[in-house]
């Protein structure tokens, strides 16, 4: 193990954070760079290579956890590279944007603050590209087959990249004029500055993985047309139809989908637009939402230069230790405070929106809501509890419900839905159409990053089979599967 008494000699030290008045004036992310690998040894020093490690339990990818905790400890970062990488294609994306269930599951959590797993994993990557450890894979030999890949989100990726090194030639299609999906579209920089998918796509594109932008299967290609061209077709097009509010109201300028806003804003760091052509510079700003794209939103609105913030949540506040009816090793549902609130704005819960109200232009400038609560299981409104807030700029960040089916991909492949609305699948991850396959949100419905990637893998190896009779691709994960919640 790495320290036997790590955990009893070092408390948890995280990754420092920009002061608020400096990052909120640029787009960069906001922790302070190199502050993690000072600290990072003892941190690493303090996992305690469990006989039993849940923390793999917690994450979908079967991480080696106390495997690269004690090459991290030692220092050996070329080891602990290698280790990271035998179960995550991208572990730069996991360690900075996910809620690392990994901590929530660690043995050490039960009477003690969790080891910093999530800043272990990103200072190790981050060391590897430093160093020069990451490098291309190309296949020794070709398969002679073909796959196409629609989506090019992390799950997407995945696939593609396990893919590529079986020798496969694979293309990526994605609609946008860039790859990456929401890895790229819906977080914001100040979260995941995009060089990190760019160096990425630049090690895949040296692999042999082939990238297609700006088509969109249904629409600019039918689906039917390319099942024809390739020996398989991996579907990994997200949960993408965003949950909407319909109130009175609605209809009013001013009311946008997250993901209609943050891409915008995306996109000028991009170098698209010297402005976004939404922004909530000088706005009275509502999010509508309590979770991670609700604090994106308010992030970024902050960044813009909104005269307010106010984020809304349905739900009661959560409370900051976990309760008797969310045990470890679970994943609790915590009062969490990102470095987007720690920026600024309200945070409101238990309220519902009642409806909006406009000026005679039609712009939307006042929410009504209304306080609520659960009696008996039911969500029921307080009475005497309405009053108004100002909102010129509403953003609805409720999550989402399904893919995309108005682009016309699940019908042109003739594609059957589970009962939930996502791509029914069989335990190989492939559909009802033979050597069509399904991997991700497209299938799973929305979820976090840790599972998009363990469903690229896992469907990869069944797509591999498909193709060869045979795989020793690795399969983390089976459709069923589901996070350790109560």
């Amino acid at each position: 193990m790495a320290d036997p008494k790590g955990f009893l000699n070092h408390g948890r030290e995280v990754a420092r954070t920009r002061p608020v008045e400096e990052r909120v004036k640029d787009w960069n992310e906001v922790y302070v760079p190199g502050s993690l690998l000072p600290i990072i040894s003892k941190q690493a020093g303090r996992c305690m290579d469990c006989g039993i490690p849940f923390c793999h339990n917690g994450c979908p990818l079967g991480n080696l956890i106390p495997e690269w905790n004690d090459y991290a400890y030692r220092e050996d970062w070329s080891a602990a590279s290698e280790r990271l990488h035998a179960t995550n294609n991208f572990p730069e994306f996991t360690g900075r944007l996910c809620p690392a269930p990994c901590e929530s599951a660690c043995v050490l959590g039960i009477n003690q603050p969790a080891v910093t797993i999530k800043n272990v994993e990103v200072s190790i990557i981050d060391k590897a590209w430093d160093t020069g450890d990451v490098a291309p894979q190309i296949p020794e030999r070709l398969s002679g087959k073909t796959v196409a890949v629609i989506g090019s989100g992390p799950a997407g990726l995945a696939a593609a990249q396990q893919l590529t090194r079986a020798g496969h030639t694979v293309a990526v299609y994605e609609r946008a004029d860039r790859v990456g999906g929401l890895l790229r579209y819906g977080i914001p920089e100040f979260k995941m500055e995009k060089r990190h998918i760019n160096r990425r796509i630049e090690q895949m594109r040296a692999e042999g993985t082939r990238f297609r932008t700006g088509i969109e299967i249904g629409r600019d290609l039918k689906a039917t047309d390319l099942r024809k061209r390739y020996d398989a077709v991996v579907i990994a097009a997200g949960a993408t139809v965003s949950r909407d509010l319909p109130v009175p109201g609605r209809e009013l300028n001013g009311i946008h989908f997250a993901m209609e806003y943050l891409p915008l804003a995306n996109k000028v760091q991009e170098g698209d637009y010297v402005a976004p052509p939404l922004t909530a510079e000088g706005k009275h700003v509502v999010v509508i939402g309590g979770g991670d794209t609700g604090a994106d939103c308010v992030g970024t609105a902050h960044r813009q230069g909104a005269a307010s913030v106010t984020q809304l949540e349905i739900m009661p506040q959560p409370g900051e230790e976990r309760n008797p009816g969310q045990p470890w090793p679970t994943f609790p549902m915590l009062y969490k405070v990102t470095s987007a609130h720690e920026e600024g704005g309200e945070r409101v819960y238990s309220v519902s929106t009642t409806h909006f109200e406009g000026d005679e232009d039609g712009n939307v400038q006042w929410l009504h809501l209304v306080e609520v609560e659960f009696i008996d299981g039911k969500l029921t409104q307080k009475a005497g509890t309405e009053r108004k807030i100002p909102a010129q700029l509403v953003t609805l960040a409720m999550g989402f419900t399904g893919t995309d089916q108005e682009n016309g991909l699940v019908s042109q492949f003739g594609l059957e839905l589970d009962e939930r609305g996502n791509i029914a699948r069989d335990a190989d991850f492939a559909t009802n159409v033979p050597g069509v396959y399904v991997a991700g949100d497209a299938g799973r419905g929305q979820s976090l990053i840790v599972w998009a990637i363990a469903e690229g893998r896992s469907a990869a190896r069944g797509v591999d089979r498909f193709l060869t009779g045979a795989s020793d691709l690795p399969a983390p994960i089976r459709p069923t599967d589901r996070s350790l919640m109560v």
